[in-house]
């Protein structure tokens, strides 16, 4: 039976439970993946207490208590002009993919996120199909200038 798991401000995880998702995260990204320590800020962002109205939350699939899925949402502080939300990162367990768990996910991240949400999937990422049915428009390219540290 598929269960879900929230992690937010109020219920945060233990050092464990944070390691355990960011690992899953790591291996079953792929090659749309971060290295462990971005993933792991992001993770942070979402749980974190904050009085501007940011943070997030982290959502996990659990199926027979296993991970089977996991995304995270980081709220934008903004409004209109960029959307409250943007969906980091998902991803499902590479043995269960094609089930639906991505699916499941989502519509449940949808449904616990206060205002619209914005995600960023590379052309040849085959979810892209899943985030239009679900809605999903492509409106913008997306330009980065990534300045020297």
């Amino acid at each position: 039976m598929d269960t879900f798991k929230i992690y937010n401000k109020i219920t945060k995880p233990s050092e464990k439970e944070k390691e355990e998702v960011v690992a899953f995260l790591f291996q079953h990204l792929q090659e749309y993946g971060d290295k462990k320590e971005d993933i792991s800020k992001c993770f942070d962002f979402a749980v974190k207490d904050s009085n501007e109205g940011l943070g997030g939350f982290v959502l996990i699939l659990y199926e027979n208590d296993e991970i089977d899925g996991v995304t995270i949402v980081n709220k934008t502080g903004m409004r209109g002009y960029i959307p409250e939300n943007i969906l980091v990162y998902i991803a499902v367990h590479e043995n269960t993919r094609g089930k639906g768990f991505g699916k499941k996910l989502m519509n449940k991240a949808i449904e616990l996120a206060d205002g619209d949400i914005a995600l960023h999937v590379e052309p040849n990422n085959p979810a892209k199909f899943l985030y239009e049915k679900l809605g999903f428009e492509n409106k913008y390219l997306e330009m980065r200038l990534k300045k020297q540290h």
